[in-house]
Order: structure tokens, then sequence, then C-alpha cells
């Protein structure tokens, strides 16, 4: 969302989002492509990005481009509609796959007047002060 229509309630629904699911051990083994879009799928990290995505429900990620739900995922590459550019990039990210890892924290970013920028990084599973 825009960093402007970002509010305190916002900021306190996120961390106590994050409080309310546990760090998770994540495997990741599908790469996905769209126009100008590589991505790999983190099925793992589904019921976190449902949950955020019910208490915020008039947002639309990707302005809708991916359908009301995309999967959970890790965008790897977006913006360049060269085919042979996702191929490379596809082969280059397979090659890598599968791989474990571990979603500790979330963070929140909002779009600026210079891009993406992280707002916080809150820990999952930890209660947000007294």
């Amino acid at each position: 969302m825009p960093e402007s229509a970002l509010t305190d309630q916002d900021e306190k629904g996120v961390r106590s989002l994050a409080a309310s699911f546990p760090a998770a051990d994540l495997l990741l083994e599908e790469v996905v492509t769209a126009s100008g879009f590589v991505a790999v799928t983190v099925p793992g990290l589904q019921p976190l990005v449902d949950a955020f995505r019910a208490q915020w429900p008039g947002l639309r990620p990707y302005k809708g481009r991916f359908g009301a739900q995309p999967a959970a995922h890790v965008t790897v590459a977006m913006g360049e509609d060269n085919p042979t550019a996702t191929a490379h990039v596809r082969a280059a990210i397979g090659s890598l796959l599968p791989l474990r890892t571990r979603a500790a924290a979330v963070q929140l970013v909002v779009l600026t007047e210079e891009g993406w920028q992280p707002r916080f990084t809150v820990p999952l599973g930890v209660p947000d002060g007294p």
C-alpha cells in the first residue's frame, strides 16, 4: 500500500498477526513464471499470507495482475518481458531448488516515491510489548 495510506492501526495489525504465527521451516521447490515475472512458490507461508489478506481484504496484490489471491511466493525477477531472459532466470533458479530455509520474521514494506522501502521487521511468534 502507499506509505501515505498506512495507519498506526495497520502497523499494530501487522505486529499482532506476526506474533500469532510461529517461525516456520520452508521448502522452496517450484518456479512459476508469468509475463515479466519469475517467482518461487512458498506453500508453507500460505496460512500467513491468507491471514494478512483477510486482515486487509481491500488490498489487491500486484493490482490484481495475478488474480485476487496469488500463491505465497518469493519474487525473483520482475519487469522483463523478454521470453529468453525469463527462461534463463527460470533455469538458473530451478538449478538451485529444492531449497530449505526458515521464515523468522515479517517485514512491512511501503511504496514511496523512491520505490519499495522497508518500514519495520517484526519476528514471527513473538508477542509485541507487554
